[in-house]
């Protein structure tokens, strides 16, 4: 057995005691913390934590092999979860980003061949090991920012070959990373090039072809499909979606992001886990939304770098829904992972609560990727993922020093992972 202690804790914070999965309405303003503390962690999983006052009497530090850990004066959160990510991927489009200064859009940028497609030709380029390679650069650069639990989307590669490709590549990942890997297929990220103008074609291959391979080779937990202006309609997504079900994979749908495009209507009539951008949301949607078990979530870092609305995060927790939000890291839309820029911009941009913002991108993140009943807060019998900071005033002070480093020291699985 390997045992964990940390001490001198000036506070941890994202304690979950009740055994709740997710948080919604005013729950999600409530972020249980203690101060001056200890957490203990044997075989990988939080066993105990406290006030220091109590550390004493438990003998921890006496037991035989255990690391003590001195936290210093700084504070314990959980591990971020970010449900969605799209990190495979063959290169950058800082290209694109110039076209956006100069003042094409998305949807423009896409019709000349840019976008998607471009990554899409890029990634058919590269063999399995070299988009590994590349991967795995991005997934130590979001451990080193806190994140411990990651959903990786495939979509890049828009016809079966490379679709499988990529989602090997995942599968990689999840086998040799530290951190959580949740996998999702999304070969319905956009019509391949060649199917151009043949879209139920296109449609017809993704069922017919690329989900039963996905399937019996067992490479994807969930199924995506943007269902958005430009891209796939409501009865394209519905189609996908049943087609992904034979082969026990769940939805969760791009939806809402370019206009009110009927994503949030074919989610929960799917019962997809959780339907992710909404910048184009209305209320609704909201409405549709309550009593279901679609977890809204939100993209923040997407509005920000493309210069478009935010999603109503204060209106959808004011309804009393739960809210996630995720980094969606990709080449063209979201190059980032910073997960505690995306808390940022929740507060600054979506006038989220700090307590609301950090729930968000913990307890209710991990559940938008299915995996809240181990990861997503202290809690005693969950993965001990957490970072320590370094000596900070409050929690608030986090998303307040939006460009600040405050993590010091990451732990995934119990085990120090070094920055």
């Amino acid at each position: 057995m390997t045992s964990l202690l940390v001490r001198n804790i000036a506070r941890i914070a994202g304690i979950e005691r009740h055994g709740r999965l997710m948080l919604a309405g005013r729950d999600l303003s409530v972020m249980e913390s203690i101060e001056d503390a200890f957490l203990y962690v044997e075989d990988g999983v939080i066993a105990d934590f406290g006030p220091m006052s109590e550390l004493a009497d438990k003998g921890y530090a006496d037991d035989a092999g255990v690391t003590v850990v001195d936290a210093c004066g700084g504070m314990v959160l959980p591990s971020f979860c970010d449900s969605h990510t799209h990190i495979v991927y063959a290169a950058s489009r800082e290209h694109e980003f110039v076209d956006k200064i100069r003042g094409l859009s998305y949807a423009e940028i896409a019709r000349r061949g840019g976008g998607i497609l471009n990554s899409a030709d890029r990634l058919h380029e590269l063999t399995e090991d070299e988009l590994y390679c590349q991967a795995m650069c991005r997934v130590r650069e979001i451990i080193s920012k806190g994140t411990g639990a990651v959903e990786i989307k495939s979509g890049y590669g828009l016809n079966t070959a490379d679709e499988l490709k990529m989602l090997r590549v995942i599968r990689r990942i999840r086998e040799t990373a530290p951190l959580k890997v949740a996998s999702t297929f999304l070969g319905a990220h956009a019509v391949g090039r060649e199917y151009a103008g043949r879209q139920s074609e296109y449609v017809d291959l993704v069922v017919n072809e690329m989900i039963p391979e996905v399937g019996r080779e067992h490479l994807a937990d969930y199924i995506d499909v943007f269902c958005d202006e430009g891209f796939f309609t409501p009865e394209d997504t519905a189609r996908i979606l049943e087609a992904g079900a034979i082969w026990g994979m769940r939805p969760k749908i791009h939806g809402q992001e370019l206009a009110d495009s009927g994503g949030v209507r074919v989610a929960v009539e799917h019962n997809a886990l959780s339907v992710d951008h909404l910048e184009s949301m209305t209320d609704d949607d909201i409405a549709m939304l309550q009593g279901t078990g679609t977890i809204p979530t939100a993209l923040p870092g997407t509005s920000f770098f493309l210069n478009m609305p935010f999603a109503p995060g204060r209106r959808i927790i004011d309804s009393g829904l739960p809210l996630a939000v995720a980094s969606d890291y990709n080449p063209g839309s979201t190059p980032s992972g910073d997960m505690k820029f995306v808390v940022s911009l929740a507060c600054i941009k979506m006038r989220l609560l700090p307590e609301e913002a950090f729930n968000a991108a913990t307890l209710n993140s991990a559940c938008a990727m299915g995996i809240s009943r181990d990861y997503g807060s202290v809690s005693i019998g969950k993965v001990a993922n957490f970072y320590i900071t370094r000596p900070i005033p409050s929690l608030d002070f986090i998303p307040y020093a939006y460009t600040t480093p405050v993590i010091s020291r990451i732990f995934l699985n119990g085990v120090e992972w070094r920055i």
